[in-house]
């Protein structure tokens, strides 16, 4: 069944309250962010097709690399939700790895670029923000004492955004678009 009726009082339940939690709540609030962040990157894994890129000699699938970042955002979203899974540190030696080798690629960062080079990169930059905001509910959230996130997983959404960034340069440059900086003018 789609629907339950439980929430229609705008509570909802975790993995770790025997009780219901607002809808409001900080934590509610931290899962919603993780389930944004990981629905948008359905659709950069839709548009990506069957795009790729190479480094150390493998060709990476952004479909591929960016179903693996859905999975472990629904890891995060489990331990946020009280269950005893956490991201594991070659989850984030990956991602590190993997921004590493796309910056060998690139041009040097010099300056901000505004978004939109292509529409693939467009769709990893708003999945940035998405992430960057996902990461300060859940940073919210622990603050507040409400929920205990491990330091892998804190590590993980700290290093997803750069992850998200460098995918979003490399697809422009794989289409041989200029990347643009801001006028300030």
């Amino acid at each position: 069944m789609l629907y339950t009726r439980k929430g229609d009082k705008g509570t909802t339940k975790t993995f770790a309250c025997d009780q219901r939690i607002s809808k409001s709540s900080i934590v509610a609030e931290a899962l919603g962010a993780l389930d944004e962040i990981n629905s948008f990157l359905g659709l950069a894994r839709a548009k990506a097709g069957k795009t790729s890129f190479k480094i150390e000699g493998k060709r990476i699938k952004f479909f591929d690399l960016v179903l693996e970042i859905q999975q472990n955002l629904f890891i995060a979203q489990a331990e946020i939700a009280g269950s005893t899974l956490s991201i594991t540190k070659d989850k984030i030696e990956k991602i590190e790895n993997i921004v590493d080798e796309i910056e060998k690629i690139l041009p040097p960062i010099k300056s901000f670029f505004v978004s939109g080079a292509t529409e693939l990169g467009a769709i990893f930059d708003f999945a940035r923000t998405l992430a960057r905001t996902a990461e300060r509910r859940v940073v919210a959230a622990k603050e507040e004492g409400k929920v205990a996130v491990s330091a892998d997983t804190m590590s993980y959404l700290n290093r997803l955004s750069s992850l998200l960034y460098a995918l979003a340069r490399i697809s422009g440059h794989l289409e041989g678009v200029e990347e643009i900086k801001p006028e300030y003018k």
